[in-house]
C-alpha cells in the first residue's frame, strides 16, 4: 500500500503581455485565452472572462442532475449577462439563464428537477458562491 500523495498539484495561472493592453493568460496545464481591451478584435475582456467563468460553472455545477434526467448527450447553454457600473467600476448585478429543453418531462418532474438543479448550483459553482460572498483580494508589488 502506498503513502504517496496522489493529489495532482495546483494549476499554475499567469498573464503575459503581448501588446497594448492585450495579454495572453496561461495555465500550467497547457491552455491559454487571449484578454484585452473591448475594442481588440478576437479577445475577451477580463469582465467577459469573469462572466464566462460564472456561466461555466453553473453549467458544470448543475451537468450531472442534468445528465442522470435527461441523458449525457443533453443540450444546454448559460447566457450570462450584466453592464458595469463605471464609475464604480463593478458589475452590480450578473444575470445568468440556463436553456435547457425539459418538454420531454411532465411540469411536476420538470420543476423537481429545476429544483435539484438549482440546490446543485447553490452548493457547488465556487465561481458563484466567490461572488455572492464577495473574497479578498491581495496585490503583491515589486519593492524597487
Amino acid at each position: 500500500m502506498s503513502t504517496e500523495n496522489t493529489t495532482p498539484a495546483a494549476t499554475t495561472l499567469w498573464v503575459e503581455r503581448t501588446g497594448t493592453r492585450r495579454y495572453t493568460g496561461r495555465s500550467s496545464r497547457g491552455a491559454q485565452v487571449l484578454v484585452g481591451s473591448e475594442d481588440v478584435e478576437g479577445v475577451f475582456t477580463p469582465g467577459e472572462l469573469l462572466k464566462i467563468a460564472l456561466a461555466a460553472c453553473t453549467g458544470m455545477s448543475s451537468d450531472a442532475p442534468l445528465a442522470r434526467r435527461l441523458g449525457d448527450d443533453y443540450a444546454a447553454t448559460v447566457r450570462v449577462s450584466g453592464a458595469a457600473d463605471r464609475d464604480a467600476e463593478v458589475y452590480p448585478r450578473l444575470d445568468e439563464e440556463l436553456d435547457i429543453d425539459l418538454s420531454g418531462l411532465d411540469a411536476d418532474t420538470a420543476q423537481r428537477l429545476l429544483t435539484v438543479v438549482a440546490r446543485a448550483v447553490d452548493a457547488s459553482c465556487t465561481v458563484g458562491r466567490t461572488l455572492k460572498a464577495g473574497t479578498e483580494v491581495s496585490l503583491t508589488l515589486p519593492t524597487r
